[in-house]
């Protein structure tokens, strides 16, 4: 069997083969709730064949989102919009659902990516003034955002862990803890965006340490039979930001914790990062924290062949691959990979009579007779 193929353990969730559907945000909410669109998303990505479903970074708090209409679960409408997208998606697919946990810190209150991703002044309609560890803008011109005191850093803990209660009474199979891409835990560990001159701040240990309490809270508040893991940015790509042997102490202090995997991507806290891309750019960086850590690790970014993804993991590289415009411009991707490779895969019975003639065994359990 390939590589890619064979189930993972993460923690006690058993996953059926090592492809990951990654977080992608879709800008498609409705004051922080699931719309029809996320029905059809979830839905369609639901039935693809991978291992596990990740649904995009929710924001924990209004103030926390990316966008006006980013996902969130910071409020019983929002909780009772993604229960009715959920059920439709258990009715039809087993995969795993897991939900990523997030807060936009400084980089929130932004158009979508289609309406130009810039910056919504504070005092704009659609506008709030952001939080971060810092009184430090992520972009020149940009409004700078509001520092949190103590009592900012305790709601927000707290505002973590009531997410993740949510996500557990809505059956969520796994949460991933944002610390990647920028966004607010990124900010703390970050000497870029972290200027903070208390114990949260100036040392690696201290930066680590808001990360670390949300993370704690976040594994008390979910049951403990469902994994917990987070999402890193290995570096930042830029001299004097944070670098990979400083993800490394992170990754060791979440596993100390109790994580489960780690979640290996880069850059995003700085417009002045310079990343060398190439197919499976980050992959050397999961590498190195699978090989110091010890823990599973999912690498990411450019990986959409199925030969490159099963070389990943039948090298030792990481344990898992995870997909994001890859399995947007292919939803189907895992089958294609499969009957590439030589495997099998789930599909729904309704679509068993998609298996092509020469891939007969290419869905698991799967024969069609037609009258």
């Amino acid at each position: 069997m390939p590589h890619l193929f064979e189930p993972l353990q993460l923690g006690q969730l058993r996953l059926a083969n090592r492809i990951v559907v990654a977080p992608m945000c879709q800008y498609s909410a409705d004051e922080g709730s699931a719309t029809d669109w996320h029905l059809l998303h979830l839905g369609h990505l639901a039935l693809s064949g991978a291992g596990l479903l990740t649904i995009e970074a929710t924001a924990v708090t209004a103030e926390g989102r990316i966008s006006p209409t980013d996902l969130g679960l910071y409020s019983d409408a929002n909780e009772a919009a993604l229960e009715r997208v959920l059920a439709a998606v258990r009715r039809h697919s087993p995969i795993p659902v897991a939900i990523q946990l997030a807060h936009a810190g400084r980089k929130g209150s932004s158009e979508a990516p289609w309406d130009g991703g810039a910056q919504i002044p504070p005092d704009a309609e659609r506008g709030w003034r952001t939080e971060a560890p810092s009184a430090v803008a992520h972009a020149e011109g940009e409004a700078p955002p509001q520092a949190l005191d103590r009592a900012g850093l305790a709601r927000l803990r707290d505002t973590f862990a009531q997410a993740a209660v949510r996500a557990a009474r809505l059956g969520i199979d796994g949460i991933e803890v944002h610390a990647a891409h920028g966004y607010l835990l990124h900010q703390f560990l970050s000497p870029l965006a972290n200027r903070r001159e208390d114990e949260y701040g100036g040392s690696r240990e201290n930066r680590m340490r808001f990360p670390l309490e949300v993370f704690e809270a976040v594994r008390a508040a979910f049951p403990a039979g469902r994994p917990v893991w987070a999402r890193v940015s290995a570096t930042d790509w830029v001299p004097g930001g944070w670098e990979l042997e400083d993800t490394i102490a992170f990754a060791q202090a979440l596993k100390a914790r109790g994580s489960a995997a780690i979640h290996v991507s880069s850059g995003g806290v700085s417009p002045a990062q310079k990343i060398a891309l190439g197919p499976g750019y980050q992959v050397p960086f999961a590498q190195r924290i699978k090989e110091a850590v010890g823990l599973p690790v999912i690498a990411v970014g450019l990986i959409t062949e199925p030969e490159q993804a099963d070389a990943i993991v039948r090298g030792g590289q990481a344990d898992a691959v995870a997909l994001a415009r890859a399995m947007l411009y292919d939803p189907r991707w895992p089958w294609h990979a499969a009957a590439k490779l030589g495997a099998q895969v789930a599909a729904p019975k309704q679509y068993w009579r998609a298996q092509p003639r020469e891939h007969k065994d290419l869905f698991a359990g799967a024969h069609y007779g037609q009258r």
